[in-house]
């Protein structure tokens, strides 16, 4: 099927084979469409398909014309948990599709649950149910909330029962497909330093500066670096103002461009809790909430250190100096977004990062409440007066500095979803949308929630940074 966006080159084939694998997508027992993404298909041209089309691209993966001919599963290795594994990959998905989106941006259609390839191990290279469910739940909401992430676009029951130790088994199976900028990851040049293929690493840096950071030159490391790094700072931001806790930042779940992407484990915050893990696994609490800013940092260096053989060290290390002072900025830049304020770009607003998050920590009044209640600063007003926190704002000297700030956009404090509450998915609340589907097969449940995160979002508006 030709596509109104669709162009005659595909640039991840520029890559060459010793970036991926050809391989071939599973043959499914049965596709049942449970969620279709039509607002991010637009994007790129899809929201027309037929459901019947539909399934036989993203449950079949039939290629799209002009497009890549075979699903390709990309090699990378990566630190988990900060020890090299240089055994990973695309071991349950490939990338099968790249599209123009109506920013001229490259789009990958990447895969979850789309069977075995050359990386699996001994893994069966399929995804559960739920895991698809959490993931639609995860992306949507982050969206709403104006972080840069990886869009769920597709989920489709295949009809296979699988063994899982860490869910009631046999699980039912799904494959998802997500739509995403990139999905070179940081581990894809870690292996080819790893490899010592110096070619390789010159050939992989000039695709992502060619087609994420043209404003470069193609053999710019230092520059590269430095880019990933302001994106990586403003999506990390982005998070922690969202109080969202991913269970997983290893390096080969870092993708060049800066979008949050590949949910497993996750949480988010109920109340302000440094401390709080969202994977069962991380015993040294290495990912834990507080510390997701130093876990990235710590993946740039990494990041950094793969890319020695193809530029100046002492460039390198100047461009990832840069990540606390973008990360500063970013962050007060976001903070003052999610709370639909105007800050004044200056010292007073790094003092009002840290008096609101001590504010949080002391009362804990709910994560996402405490945005709900006081966005648009003094402009919303009467909707803080109305919270059943309201006295813990009214004794709180960082609202009157809170209010001291200019309201963007006050006119969103208009829309009828500020006289409700906010929306959240608290642990407790994923779970009791999946008891809806498991057995009982409420769909319904998860479609109305969805369709509740989407109108939260349309009443904040908090476009993403990137």
């Amino acid at each position: 099927m030709a596509n109104r966006h669709s162009h005659q080159q595909t640039p991840l084939l520029d890559l060459g084979e010793r970036c991926f694998a050809p391989v071939e997508p599973a043959d499914f027992p049965q596709a049942i469409l449970r969620y279709r993404n039509d607002r991010a298909a637009a994007e790129i041209g899809l929201d027309g398909l037929s459901s019947e089309t539909w399934i036989q691209h993203f449950a079949r993966f039939e290629p799209f014309a002009d497009n890549l001919p075979k699903p390709l599963a990309l090699a990378y290795h990566g630190h988990q948990f900060r020890v090299y594994n240089p055994d990973i990959g695309d071991g349950r998905g490939f990338t099968f599709a790249q599209f123009r989106d109506a920013r001229g941006r490259l789009m990958d259609l990447g895969t979850k649950g789309s069977g075995r390839t050359p990386y699996s191990r001994t893994g069966d290279g399929r995804l559960t149910l739920k895991g698809a469910i959490r993931e639609i739940l995860a992306t949507e909401l982050l969206e709403a909330l104006g972080v840069p992430t990886s869009r769920t676009l597709s989920v489709i029951e295949t009809g296979e029962q699988l063994a899982r130790d860490d869910e009631p088994s046999p699980a039912r199976s799904a494959v998802l497909v997500r739509l995403s900028h990139s999905h070179v990851r940081f581990g894809s040049f870690q292996r080819l330093a790893f490899l010592s293929d110096t070619e390789g690493l010159r050939v992989l840096l000039a695709y992502a500066v060619r087609n994420f950071y043209p404003h470069l030159s193609e053999d710019d490391a230092p520059g590269f670096l430095r880019s990933v790094a302001q994106n990586m700072a403003k999506m990390t931001a982005r998070l922690m103002t969202s109080g969202f806790v991913h269970g997983v930042l290893n390096t080969d779940n870092m993708n060049v461009t800066g979008e949050c992407f590949d949910y497993g484990p996750w949480r988010f915050l109920p109340t302000l809790k440094p401390g709080l893990t969202a994977a069962y696994f991380d015993v040294s609490g290495l990912y834990a909430y507080a510390r997701q800013a130093e876990a990235i940092y710590w993946n740039l260096s990494a990041l950094a250190d793969a890319l020695r053989t193809v530029a100046d060290l002492d460039a390198l290390k100047a461009a990832l100096d840069q990540f606390p002072a973008y990360y500063g900025a970013a962050f007060a830049e976001a903070l003052m977004h999610r709370l639909g304020v105007r800050g004044a770009g200056d010292k007073s607003d790094q003092d009002f990062v840290t008096g609101f998050f001590g504010f949080l920590n002391e009362t804990q009044v709910p994560f996402e409440r405490a945005f709900f209640d006081l966005f648009g600063g003094r402009a919303g007003l009467q909707k803080r007066e109305r919270s059943p926190h309201a006295r813990a704002y009214r004794d709180a000297a960082i609202i009157e500095q809170l209010d001291g700030y200019e309201p963007v956009g006050a006119d969103r404090l208009a829309d009828p979803f500020f006289e409700g509450a906010p929306e959240t998915l608290l642990y407790d609340e994923v779970e009791a949308l999946w008891s809806e589907l498991e057995p009982g097969e409420n769909w319904a449940a998860l479609e109305e929630k969805i369709a509740r995160i989407r109108r939260m979002g349309a009443a904040y508006r908090l476009e993403a940074a990137l």
